[in-house]
């Protein structure tokens, strides 16, 4: 078959005999029968069996042929396809003329980057030719040659000869070769240019010849700019690769970062509309993405090459070019392109090469450290003056890296002491932190010795409390309590069981001083000699303590520095070997060691690579503590930092393994690779299995500040990034810092420093959520003031949604129940944040292990993958979010209002309950299907409980959010999908509870909004009748054949208890056994089938009826599918994430199934943003999910509280003035943005002209749809309208090409501003339901000709959807008004959709003061009917005077010939005035138009000046506002009974005018006209109105009493009856004092 679907009928038996067209099958295609006939006669053979699915390609059936020959059989081309020629190298042959093999080679690169093959032996042959041509010292000379050359004659004839005889000259040396590496002297070359060039005295001919000789200085400058000998041609090289790169960048920009190819194409196209070229250019180059980056990345490793300036030796052919700098915002461009490992290659090397050039020079940092060795340690010590030199200290304050260049340093020293005076400096930066008491050197036995005592240590907090404290207050007044403190122990460098157990227990005191001995040694034999080891500790104990031990805890250090020895491919093998002999040497030597109280012994050695020129050294620690073995986990790391590394957190859970440690000048990065221990999994399942990276990062903090923690950040991030894209770890990693301070110098407020890493870590969120880091930990130790001890603190961010920054701070307490201090959480964690999955540390030991997974991973995970969504309990958390940038947003406009607003902002801005369906009280307990909802048996509750306990995949919440426009909060009914379980599907539970939190939020009228991620209704199967069915086959020998049916054996049948509730069978006999044959599945499981439809006919219905009733959202974060793509069309208004979040009834690859062809890559090319946002289902998009969230809560802003409420009023102080004049005014017969009318514009000089609305208040909806009209939201001196304005500029409506059919082809067709299509009718029309539906009032700047009548359109249904804006009209229910702005006109068949007649109790037409028109038709078009050639001709008769002149002498003259004189010169005058008195026509039915005729006649109510009209319709709408408030009051009044007394729109305010004239005295036509009198009557009288309201309702209740009782027959009797019955109840009802006192009164009323 050449089509995909399923053979359906086999309409032959096999190896039955066909005649050529004879039907063998039927097969089904998309839902079609198709038979299929043979071409040839033959004896037929089934391959496939009935019922089989077929793709295309599938073989069927064989068929035998009567007569073969007829038949062409298809062979194997099995020849050659080479073609001469081919693959030739290209390698040119003439290298004499360096200049054309550079060009040459450019040439093949430039051609490769533009997608043309070029393989990789001709890419490097051109490298080579480049490397070539850079160093022949006569390329400057040809290259320059060739401009000049071209000059001969047009130059001075002087000059000229002398420009030639410096080239010829240097040709002359460079054949004799009498000068070695000659260089061509250009600046001397330059200047003869120059100095001619201000010897000429005109400015003018000055100019000229610089323009004539710029290609000869243009040639010769790139040889200006090279600064290494024997390679001239190194600038002009790297201008070439700049442009390469630059070239390349253009081309790959748009496919990188991840998108798809499809995804690519479009948004290329879109950007290149009238330029297809350029797009096909950049698609040919695109395909040659693997090669090209190849070239791009040796580039980028010949500029590396180039700027490694410290190296002897450098044979890169651009070194020494003076521009390597302009190649950095290329790598930068580079470095930031990610998506396919292609890029992340490429991306790496240059984010590696921009590191590089990042840190400081190391010949700078070579220069002062051998500055500072020399001038302050180089002396004896018996010369210093104080225990640390100044410069030693200023060293230290700057943090200068020191470990990469120590071996180098000591190969260069001078002598041994200087040797000795490096070491000293070393290991002083390594104890920086720690108090140095005395310093010492022994030249002779090469060693240097020092003591310190460490500084007061950070202490624990010893709380009386066992809770969190509820804030900094509570901490600060926990610390000034002296019995709270409890010490945490020594925080010395030393410190063991902070490594192998818990540091806060057997420490050594801060007074008890300690020795360090650092030995250096050429090589490892020499620490071998037992005697010179002896000797070694002797020096470690002090003079009284020769023979006993120093402490009951060993408190002294041994440091071996190998000088000589060099160690090269230091694998993990070759260390353990290390390792092993370094233990066996110290074996010999532990009673000695324990005798001078040494706690550690470590071995630093020369290690050397070829990759890195200066490598950390290798360093290997033997604790006494553990007999003196090495724990390889801490290899490499700095002695005196391994106990700041928390490693020991690590170890537990995982199996660590060292990946690489990084220096720079602010900060030490250690990475390690940790992959999850099996008996980690067993414990927790679902955690991710794959390793993840620990990054442990440590810096010396002289004073904490926002920079100084940034670049630490920066730092970290950049040694993870390298990590993640050479390892692929991209989740799960975690980034620690520990921020190493003097405690006695750092005095913060945790606040302020919590404050600072939030704002630092959002400003990274981007990068930080790249790399795949879950949580950021942050170690700080220091004092709150300058009198308490220092104390450690814990900040732990996380951002569990990657929107959400959550960021909890730590203080480590003392525990009562345990010697090791817990973590205690500083100030209270928002609600909110609980539902995001917020992992707290709280009461956890500062050593407990790295947990696998933190809550709600598995989730969060699932969600992502299924389709980049997030999981639905994280979403009250973005909402939070999105409502605080608003708060943020809002308090930052406004100035000294500003300020006023942030003060109004709540400290919590929402607060959520989950609705939770249960049976009703009344009813048993349990689960619950749709079979309870059905019967009224299901209640929707509000409750408290902890994320993730829900069993529907359906949740439902009501939200309070705290808004800047309702501060004390307005509810919200949310409805989400949960992905994670069941993928989202609809099932009758998800259906039930969908329906009644929709319901709640109609009954109480308050928005609902729907987050959609979902796989559409569930699809089940009965699982136990899967495990148990048997098949009938037609011939069980030969199952292929087919079957009969399906049964079950009876013992089946029987062992699980099956009955007609679960399977309806027949009993009938197969192969002599009694069997049941399944006729249906019913099934014991819920909701396998067509249940799951109904419910989706179910919540259908009902969000059709929220429509309209209360405001409707959808807000799709993920696919969805089926009903629930429904559900977004019926909900109307709706936000669409970008990406992978398709509204799509079918998935792409079930449709590539169908057709047997991949048409579809992506559910995006279905209902992506590109379809659903340009055909108006998609409102609005958002890049991502907060945005998404974040344009909802805008457009909520403009909505009501509930429906029916009152409008959202923003306070616009300090944003913009009510009473304002318009600045942007359209110019007359030019085209415009209409959108400056409504938010004003920038003029050519940067000035701001204001619009008709609030500034910055307008937001547009559905712009991707229909663009001939401009839909949105915006405020009028802060209440907010629905606005609609007519595009007057031609626009474009693109249908896209259906990849499914070949044939088609995108279509783009133009439609004319001003003129309504069927789209912007359809649009226009579904913009008034929606601001009806949020009972917005609504503006019109109508500027329409008319409807397109055109047979395509009228085809369209342009009638129709026209129709369809009346229809809105009259069922809208708040003011509108239709407003002609200047120069716009509404004309015929657009006139009639508009008018004020279509619903006069809402509707006015206001137009613009003299240019405004309105008609049948436009002047024109009236002209050419009414005002015709004989028209004009008898006006010109009847004005002209010589026109009359000539008449009245035709009447006159007898003479036929000056008869005919005259007419002729009548004939050139009509003629000559045709056209001035066709204007004069025009402009006569131009003045039936105008505003004046309009007010006349009655169609308007008034002509408004445009520079006025924001004052004019700020007031008119606040008065219609108040006045339809009232009207509604007064309609409800005759709300009573059969309703027969209740008020019309129009009768309503009658009755309000009537009360106005009544009570104020002024006559009518300020009713009408005097906006401003009339809203301060209302506000007067509002007392008197409210009383007049409730006489109303008094009096309609009175007589439809009277009316019931009164009436005769029987009708009267009944009615009599039931308001006795009525009357009865009520007064039983009430409490025993209210009925004594309704009977007085009615006893009274009645006299009784």
């Amino acid at each position: 078959t050449d089509v995909a679907g399923k053979l359906v009928k086999k309409l032959v038996p096999e190896g039955a005999h066909l005649d050529k067209g004879d039907a063998y099958c039927e097969i089904e295609v998309m839902k079609m029968f198709m038979p299929l006939k043979v071409s040839e006669a033959g004896c037929i053979t089934w391959k496939s069996n009935e019922g089989a699915a077929l793709a295309q390609g599938d073989l069927i059936a064989s068929l035998s042929l009567d007569t073969p020959d007829n038949v062409a059989a298809t062979t194997i081309f099995k020849g050659d396809l080479n073609v001469d020629g081919w693959n030739k190298s290209t390698q040119l042959t003439n290298v004499n003329r360096p200049h054309i093999l550079l060009r040459k080679a450019f040439e093949q690169l430039n051609n490769c980057i533009s997608g043309y093959i070029l393989n990789k032996c001709h890419v490097e042959q051109a490298l080579e030719n480049l490397y070539l041509s850079a160093e022949d010292p006569m390329l400057p000379v040809y290259e320059i040659d060739e401009p000049l050359s071209a000059l001969s004659g047009r130059l001075d004839s002087i000059l000229f000869q002398k420009l030639s005889e410096k080239l010829s000259e240097f040709k002359a040396s460079c054949t004799t070769n009498a000068v070695k590496n000659p260089r061509f002297p250009t600046e001397s070359f330059c200047e003869v240019i120059s100095d001619y060039a201000e010897n000429i005295g005109e400015p003018s001919d000055k100019n000229t010849f610089l323009a004539l000789v710029s290609l000869v200085t243009d040639a010769a400058d790139p040889y200006a700019k090279c600064n290494t000998t024997g390679l001239c041609g190194s600038e002009r090289v790297l201008q070439g690769f700049i442009k390469i790169l630059r070239k390349w960048i253009d081309i790959e920009r748009w496919f990188c970062d991840g998108k798809s190819y499809a995804d690519a194409v479009d948004i290329l196209r879109k950007s290149n509309k009238d330029d297809y070229q350029h797009v096909l250019e950049v698609c040919r180059a695109h395909t040659a993405i693997e090669t090209t980056t190849g070239i791009v990345t040796r580039i980028i490793d010949a500029i590396a090459d180039a700027l490694k300036t410290d190296s002897s030796s450098n044979t890169s052919m651009v070194v020494g070019a003076q521009s390597l700098g302009d190649v950095i915002p290329c790598l930068a461009e580079i470095g930031s392109m990610g998506g396919a490992d292609t890029y992340s290659s490429v991306s790496l090397r240059a984010r590696k090469l921009l590191l590089q050039e990042s840190l400081p020079s190391i010949e700078e940092r070579k220069s002062r450290i051998t500055e500072t060795v020399k001038a302050a340690l180089g002396t004896n010590m018996s010369d210093r003056n104080s225990v640390t030199p100044v410069d030693v200290a200023r060293f230290l304050d700057e943090n200068i890296p020191l470990a990469d260049v120590l071996y180098p340093l000591l190969r260069s020293a001078d002598n041994e002491s200087q040797k000795l005076a490096l070491t000293e400096l070393y290991l002083r930066k390594l104890y920086c932190t720690q108090t140095p008491i005395s310093f010492s050197r022994d030249i002779e036995r090469n060693y240097f010795k020092f003591t310190y005592t460490t500084k007061e240590s950070e202490r624990a907090l010893n709380p009386k409390s066992k809770t969190s404290f509820a804030s900094m207050t509570d901490l600060k007044r926990e610390i000034k309590r002296s019995a709270s403190m409890q010490k945490l122990g020594d925080s010395d460098s030393e410190s063991e069981a902070s490594i192998f157990s818990s540091r806060y227990h057997d420490e050594l005191s801060t007074s008890v001083s300690r020795t360090v001995i650092c030995k250096m040694t050429k090589n490892m034999k020499e620490i071998d000699n037992s005697v010179v080891f002896e000797d070694l500790l002797r020096c470690v104990l002090k003079p009284s303590q020769d023979v006993q031990k120093c402490s009951d805890e060993p408190q002294n250090v041994l440091y071996f520095i190998v000088t000589d020895d060099e160690y090269s491919n230091m694998t993990s093998g070759v260390m353990d070997e290390i390792a092993k002999q370094l233990e066996f040497l110290l074996s010999r030597f532990h009673k000695q060691l324990e005798h001078a109280a040494v706690r550690r012994v470590s071995f630093i050695l020369n290690k050397v690579s070829e990759i890195d020129e200066y490598p950390l050294p290798s360093i290997f620690t033997f604790r006494a503590r553990v007999g003196f073995k090495e724990n390889s986990l801490f290899r490499n790391i700095e002695p005196g930092h391994a106990y700041l590394l928390d490693l020991n957190r690590l170890a537990t859970n995982f199996n660590v393994q060292r990946l690489d440690s990084r220096q720079t000048s602010d900060i030490n990065v250690h990475l390690y690779q940790a992959t999850p221990k099996p008996v980690a999994l067993n414990k927790d399942k679902k955690a991710n299995k794959n390793p993840r990276i620990f990054v442990r990062a440590l810096s010396y903090v002289l004073e904490f500040s926002s920079t100084s923690f940034e670049k630490m950040l920066v730092d970290s991030l950049n040694a993870l990034d390298i990590m993640v894209h050479e390892h692929g770890f991209c989740k799960d990693n975690h980034l620690f810092m520990n921020l190493v301070s003097d405690y006695e110098r750092i005095v913060l407020d945790p606040a302020v420093v919590e404050q600072a890493i939030v704002t630092i870590l959002k400003r990274h969120g981007e990068r930080i959520a790249a790399l795949g880091l879950t949580e950021v930990e942050t170690k700080l130790v220091c004092s709150l003031n300058q009198d308490s001890p220092p104390i450690a603190l814990r900040m732990v961010a996380s951002n569990p949604t990657g929107y959400v920054h959550v960021m909890n701070t730590y203080v480590e307490a003392a525990d009562a129940s345990s010697d090791v201090p817990v973590f205690k959480l500083i100030g209270g964690t928002k609600a909110s944040l609980a539902l995001s999955g917020d992992s707290s540390w709280e009461g956890m030991t500062v050593n407990s292990p790295y947990p696998l997974t933190r809550p709600f991973d598995a989730q969060r995970n699932s969600a992502r993958k299924a389709s980049d969504s997030l999981y639905c309990y994280d979403l009250p958390a973005l909402f939070e979010e999105a409502i605080e940038q608003n708060w943020n947003e809002t308090s930052g406009e406004g100035g000294i209002e500003a300020g006023i607003r942030a003060a109004a902002r709540p400290l919590m801005v929402m607060y959520t309950s989950e609705f939770v369906v249960q049976k009703k009280s009344s009813e048993a307990s349990g689960s619950w299907d749709i079979h309870d909802y059905l019967n009224g048996n299901l209640e929707l509750v509000q409750t408290q409980r902890k994320p993730g306990e829900n069993d529907v995949g359906m949740v439902a919440w009501l939200m309070t959010l705290k808004t800047f426009e309702y501060p004390t909060g307005r509810q919200v009914v949310l409805i989400a999908n949960d992905i994670t379980h069941k993928a989202g599907s609809f099932g009758t539970r998800e259906d039930v509870v969908f329906k009644l939190a929709s319901e709640y939020a109609r009954l109480n009228k308050i928005p609902r909004l729907y987050v959609a991620a979902n796989s559409g209704a569930r699809i089940g199967l009965s699982e136990s009748i899967k495990k148990s069915f048997k098949v009938a086959f037609k011939n069980p020998e030969s199952p292929e054949n087919g079957f009969d049916y399906l049964y079950v054996t009876k013992e089946d049948y029987k062992k699980q208890s099956l009955n007609d509730a679960q399977i309806i069978v027949q009993p009938t006999l197969y192969e002599g056994e009694e069997v049941y044959r399944i006729n249906d599945i019913i099934g014991i499981e819920p909701d396998l089938g067509v249940e799951n439809l109904k419910g989706s006919g179910l919540i259908a219905g009902e969000t059709s009826k929220a429509y309209n009733e209360i405001f409707t959202m959808t807000i799709v974060l993920g696919r969805t599918v089926g009903i629930g793509a429904y559900l977004v069309r019926l909900g109307q208004r709706t936000i669409q994430k970008v990406n992978a979040s398709p509204i799509i009834l079918t998935g792409y690859q079930a449709l590539n199934k169908l057709m047997g062809v991949d048409v579809y890559s992506t559910n995006d090319q279905l209902g992506g943003p590109g379809i659903m946002y340009s055909n108006g289902v998609s409102h609005l998009t958002a890049p991502d999910h907060l945005s998404a969230l974040k344009a909802a809560m805008e457009w909520l802003s403009f909505v009501p509280s509930c429906r029916g409420g009152l409008l959202p009023i923003a306070n616009i102080n300090g944003i913009d003035s009510i009473d304002r004049q318009i600045g942007f005014t359209p110019s007359e017969g030019l085209p415009y943005d209409p959108r400056y009318l409504l938010t004003g514009k920038e003029d050519d000089d940067g000035n701001w002209l204001s619009g008709f609305f609030d500034k910055g208040s307008f937001v547009e909806s559905l712009s991707g749809w229909a663009k001939t009209v401009v839909v949105g939201r915006a405020r009028l001196g802060g209440i907010p309208m629905g606005v609609i304005a007519t595009e007057n500029r031609m626009s474009e409506a693109v249908k896209p090409a259906d990849p499914a059919d070949i044939q088609a082809a995108e279509t783009i067709k133009q439609e004319a501003g001003c003129v309504w299509f069927p789209n912007s009718a359809y649009k226009t029309a579904q913009a008034i339901n929606d601001f009806r539906t949020e009972d917005l009032p609504l503006i019109i700047f109508a500027n329409w000709r008319g409807f397109s009548g055109g047979q395509r359109d009228m085809f369209d249904e342009v009638l129709k959807y026209g129709s369809l804006i009346v229809d809105a009209f009259v069922a809208f229910e708040q003011p509108v008004f239709v407003f002609i702005p200047p120069y716009a006109e509404v004309r015929g068949g657009a006139w009639v959709v508009l008018d004020s007649s279509i619903n006069s109790n809402v509707m006015e037409m206001y137009a613009t003061t003299g240019t405004a028109r309105g008609g049948v038709l436009e002047a024109n078009g009236a002209a050419a009917v009414k005002y015709r050639e004989k028209d004009l001709l008898k006006t010109m008769r009847r004005i002209d005077q010589k026109l009359i002149t000539f008449y009245d002498e035709l009447d006159v003259l007898v003479d036929d010939q000056k008869r005919q004189q005259i007419e002729r010169e009548i004939c050139k005058r009509e003629s000559l005035l045709l056209p001035v008195y066709a204007q004069i026509a025009v402009q006569f039915c131009d003045l039936h138009d105008t505003p004046g005729r309009m007010k006349a006649v009655g169609v308007i109510e008034k002509e408004i000046e445009w520079k006025d009209a924001r004052s004019f319709f700020f007031w008119r709408l606040r008065r219609k506002l108040a006045e339809f408030d009232l009207r509604r009051k007064i309609i409800e009044a005759g709300n009573v009974g059969r309703r027969t007394n209740m008020l019309t729109p129009s009768d309503a305010s009658k009755y309000i005018m009537e009360q106005f004239v009544q009570s104020s005295g002024f006559p009518k036509e300020v009713w009408h006209y005097d906006d401003k009198t009339m809203l301060m009557w209302m506000e007067g009288e509002n007392e008197f109105l409210e009383r007049k309201v409730v006489e109303l309702t008094r009096a309609n209740i009175a007589e439809e009493v009277f009316q019931v009782i009164v009436s005769g027959g029987n009708t009267g009797k009944i009615g009599t009856d039931g308001i006795v019955e009525g009357i009865s109840r009520a007064v039983s009802s009430l409490p025993k004092k209210a009925q004594k006192e309704l009977i007085e009164r009615m006893k009274y009323a009645l006299d009784l």
